[in-house]
């Protein structure tokens, strides 16, 4: 079952951005992602196995508010 991953939410990933941000935010969902790196503001596109494999943590819109 594929995890539960909605534009808006943001990720922290295993490994550093080379800005040396872990934090993205999710802009767009379906097979492949679109995230945007919280410190340099980098989007990066992304399959969903890849990036489910390299999330450590998932914080959602409403819970950061």
């Amino acid at each position: 079952m594929p995890m539960q991953l909605n534009p808006g939410d943001r990720v922290t990933l295993k490994k550093p951005h080379p800005c040396g941000s872990k934090e993205f935010d999710i802009l767009r969902t379906g097979a492949d992602f679109r995230i945007k790196c919280v410190g340099c503001g980098h989007e990066i596109w992304i399959t969903r196995p890849n990036l489910e494999r390299r999330v450590r943590k998932v914080e959602s819109k409403g819970e950061s508010e």
